[in-house]
């Protein structure tokens, strides 16, 4: 039969009272370091007694001592009641000043565009704060992973965490390099791309993202083929700059790559945009001193830091974007 390890209601009740009268073998003297009363001492051993089902003190007109139950009963409560306060102190302090273990959930991208200026400057000024990082493609349950916030593309933030920019909207540009393009007839319309190579991205969600555009005014999404499925932008950029194929990427991230000469960017006057980078996290009333300087370090580092929304419902207009 399974047993029920359930902590009852009110077990902890009277454990305080009953330490400092073992303590000062005084209820009078309990009750002062306390700032109670000493009825309230003695009624407050009373009913742990009673709950307990011993009877823990030997009282008389001139001293208190432990019975037998009251010695073992002692040995395990004391230390288990110390570490309970150290463990009240210890969250106090986290809750009172920046410190403490800083995790963020980023895509790979934003480490090296966006994500490491920020950090050295933010360890530098919060040095009781330690930073971790965990770079993945994959959409997280911040709350379930242990996570204290994540950066991502607006569109993929959900609508009831809090948001706040970190880059403006920005284009999603396709790019082939001139070693692709030597092969391969230049495309000038969004149906070109039947005819070439072009390196996907498969969602979190597990479906291959389409190629978004705009033509007209109005929303265009291209299915296109080729080559490669990758879960990241990197791996795509690259695999674009080794003349693979095609890709659609973040403005960004392709701009070093597009100034070098290492790629070209195509089909400009069609790039779609992404409504920008953001970070996030599941509510203010949850906000320890920690995550608290690190939005304030964005919102102070950033050049365009508009306030912070409720949500990211304005963004998830822009659906048209992909990526993770």
């Amino acid at each position: 039969m399974k047993q029920n390890f359930t902590v009852r209601h009110g077990a902890l009740d009277g454990v305080e009272a009953f330490l400092s009268v073992a303590q000062h073998r005084n209820f009078r003297k309990a009750a002062a370091e306390l700032g109670v009363t000493p009825s309230a001492i003695s009624q407050a051993v009373r009913a742990l007694e009673a709950r307990v089902g011993a009877v823990l003190f030997v009282r008389t007109t001139r001293s208190v001592g432990l019975t037998e139950a009251g010695e073992r009963f002692i040995s395990r409560a004391k230390p288990a009641f110390e570490e309970l306060v150290a463990a009240s102190r210890v969250a106090h302090e986290l809750g009172q000043r920046p410190a403490g273990l800083l995790r963020l959930s980023v895509p790979p991208a934003v480490v090296p565009l966006l994500l490491e200026p920020l950090i050295a400057s933010f360890c530098r000024t919060y040095p009781e704060v330690e930073v971790e990082i965990a770079a993945s493609g994959e959409l997280v349950d911040l709350a379930a992973e242990g996570f204290d916030a994540g950066i991502r593309l607006g569109q993929f933030i959900a609508a009831d965490m809090v948001t706040v920019r970190l880059t403006p909207p920005f284009p999603l540009v396709v790019v082939g390099s001139p070693e692709y393009l030597r092969r391969r007839k230049r495309p000038e319309r969004i149906d070109d791309l039947r005819d070439h190579a072009c390196l996907r991205m498969r969602r979190s969600n597990g479906a291959i993202a389409p190629w978004p555009f705009v033509d007209g005014g109005r929303t265009v999404e291209a299915i296109v083929s080729g080559p490669l499925i990758a879960h990241d932008y990197p791996t795509l950029l690259k695999t674009a700059i080794q003349g693979l194929g095609l890709a659609q990427v973040p403005g960004p991230l392709a701009k070093a790559a597009i100034a070098e000469g290492r790629l070209q960017a195509l089909l400009t006057p069609f790039a779609a945009t992404a409504p920008g980078v953001f970070l996030y996290y599941p509510g203010r009333r949850q906000v320890l001193p920690k995550l608290r300087a690190f939005i304030e370090h964005v919102k102070s580092e950033s050049a365009d830091a508009p306030r912070i929304s409720r949500s990211a419902k304005r963004v998830r207009k822009h659906r048209g974007a992909n990526g993770s």
